[in-house]
């Protein structure tokens, strides 16, 4: 009955270190809590960038990463892009912001 009770011990202990393992983040992609922060930084610099006059929010997509946030889409001035990263930086929880925005005509990035 001892040896029973330790192989379930055992074998719980296992797969709670299998639990632990598989929502852990590793250098490229997250874990469960990094997924949702990310997410929730993400809905907050939309909203911002939503609350930003000026600023088509349309027009820009946002990705979040380990709290460094992606904007990218084509816009229709340099002013707004200016505008938009502030918008993302001053988003608490932002970490950096890389600017992938591109005013509509021009080639590559400002």
């Amino acid at each position: 009955m001892k040896s029973s009770k330790k192989f379930s011990a055992l074998f719980l202990l296992g797969l709670l270190s299998v639990a632990l393992i598989g929502c852990a983040a590793t250098a490229t992609s997250e874990g469960t809590g990094g997924y949702i922060d990310d997410s929730a930084v993400t809905t907050k610099v939309k909203s911002a960038l939503l609350g930003t006059s000026g600023v088509d929010s349309n027009q820009i997509t946002v990705e979040t990463f380990k709290g460094v946030v992606k904007l990218s889409g084509f816009v229709q001035s340099a002013d707004m892009i200016d505008k938009a990263v502030a918008a993302a930086q001053s988003v608490n929880g932002v970490m950096s912001v890389t600017n992938d925005l591109t005013v509509k005509g021009q080639q590559g990035p400002r």
